[in-house]
């Protein structure tokens, strides 16, 4: 598989750690030593988990090597739905007015992308799909309590597009190398460590350390293993992007790994925890500083313990 071209969309909205230090009486400076995070985005009036979507995807299409209307596939990914029915995935076939094309949205929590890609490479495989438009949107600000002092500070709204061939279409195409996805849902309190019961409330994290815990593991793991089954050393990743949720949790994972600091790419300082679209984004704000031959991995890992990794070549 190949990938195209990758954009994102960012809503405006900018919410410094100040904030919740009236809110929830959480200061800065506890903010940042805990999480990293300085400040997050949040949509606006108007805006939801669709319409960022679409966003993200308008950006893309200015450097799509061949016409939109080829693409055969569409999957979207989140878990912060702006409608369950007339679902993410429906949304974008709305906006790209492609007709009788196999759409549907997933949801694996923070790391939807990578298993939406995986999808994709299953369509691919079967032969009913050549082109596909993964496209990954959190409106996690409308689902979060605020004044929760345990998560309420973390969450950050964003978007992006992932356009994706069976073949190579350009000579600036990504090979994606391999995917590799995986549940822990038997594992540690994943049952309940991040839950989201829109009829019950709405995002709560009540076992942050038990979360943190697993994600270094799995992240970590997923990344040695498809390294290795490609041939690879971790000193071969040129660049190592996390899943975006906590600076901690990205320094730990480099250190599990022996990887340098500065091959570990974040985006959460400045955007929050941004969920399945956070990895996406950053590769998409990584694009000016790539150049051929970097060899990326993108590692997951979300609520309910599902994880997962992805091989780039530039």
């Amino acid at each position: 598989m190949y990938l195209n071209h990758v954009s994102h969309y960012l809503p405006k909205g900018e919410v410094p750690n100040e904030y919740f230090s009236e809110v929830n009486g959480l200061s800065d400076e506890w903010i940042v030593e805990r999480t990293g995070i300085h400040i997050r985005r949040k949509a606006g009036e108007g805006e939801n988990t669709h319409t960022m979507a679409v966003e993200a995807v308008k950006a893309g299409l200015a450097g799509l090597p061949y016409d939109p209307a080829d693409i055969d596939l569409i999957v979207g990914a989140t878990y912060t739905p702006h409608d369950t029915i007339f679902t993410l995935g429906h949304a974008i076939q709305n906006y790209m007015d492609i007709s009788g094309i196999p759409v549907l949205t997933v949801s694996t929590a923070c790391s939807s992308l990578i298993n939406a890609v995986e999808v994709v490479e299953g369509y691919f495989a079967m032969g009913k799909a050549t082109k596909a438009l993964v496209v990954v949107s959190e409106h996690n600000t409308a689902y979060n309590d605020e004044t929760d002092t345990k998560a309420g500070h973390l969450w950050g709204d964003g978007a992006a597009a992932l356009f994706i061939s069976k073949e190579r279409q350009h000579e600036e195409d990504f090979e994606i190398r391999d995917v590799i996805t995986g549940g822990a849902g038997n594992v540690g309190k994943a049952h309940d460590s991040v839950t989201l019961k829109p009829v019950v409330g709405g995002i709560i994290m009540p076992n942050g350390r038990d979360v943190f815990i697993n994600a270094c593991t799995y992240m970590s793991k997923v990344t040695e293993d498809i390294t290795s089954r490609n041939g690879m050393t971790i000193e071969d990743i040129d660049f190592l992007i996390p899943h975006q949720a906590n600076a901690r949790i990205t320094k730990k994972v480099a250190e599990n790994l022996n990887l340098p600091e500065d091959k570990a790419v974040s985006n959460v300082q400045y955007l929050g925890n941004t969920g399945c679209a956070g990895c996406a984004i950053a590769l998409s704000e990584k694009l000016p500083d790539l150049k051929k031959g970097d060899r990326i991995v993108m590692t997951v890992f979300g609520g309910g313990y599902s994880y997962g990794a992805m091989l780039l070549q530039v």
